[in-house]
């Protein structure tokens, strides 16, 4: 199972790559999500099941998920929603300015007000 979490957490952060690469600004923001996601799978999948002593005091318990790992997954996902919303309008607000989500066209634009 954990080798098909890897897998899938390169393919996700091989296609936000190629997205980030992209000329288009939403394009961009949508690889940052994606690669966002990737790397909380990947993380998931490094705090992997722990034997040995168990955090509970059950004796009959003998594999475990270390909480840590999820917890810092959940902060992270809140914080990664955060900044794609905030980018999302920040390039609604260049949309709207300069008429194109296009990185070429946005390179010299002057503001003529």
């Amino acid at each position: 199972m954990e080798f098909i979490t890897i897998v899938l957490s390169g393919v996700l952060i091989g296609a936000a790559t190629y997205l980030i690469l992209s000329k288009s600004v939403l394009r961009i923001i949508i690889g940052i999500s994606v690669l966002s996601h990737g790397i909380h799978l990947m993380l998931l999948t490094m705090g992997q099941l722990k034997r040995g002593n168990v955090p509970i005091l059950e004796d009959s318990v003998t594999n475990y998920t270390d909480p840590l790992p999820q917890a810092m997954i959940l902060t992270a996902i809140v914080i990664s929603f955060a900044l794609t919303a905030f980018s999302l309008v920040l390039a609604l607000r260049n949309y709207k300015v300069l008429g194109s989500d296009d990185t070429e066209t946005m390179k010299g634009a002057q503001n003529e007000n």
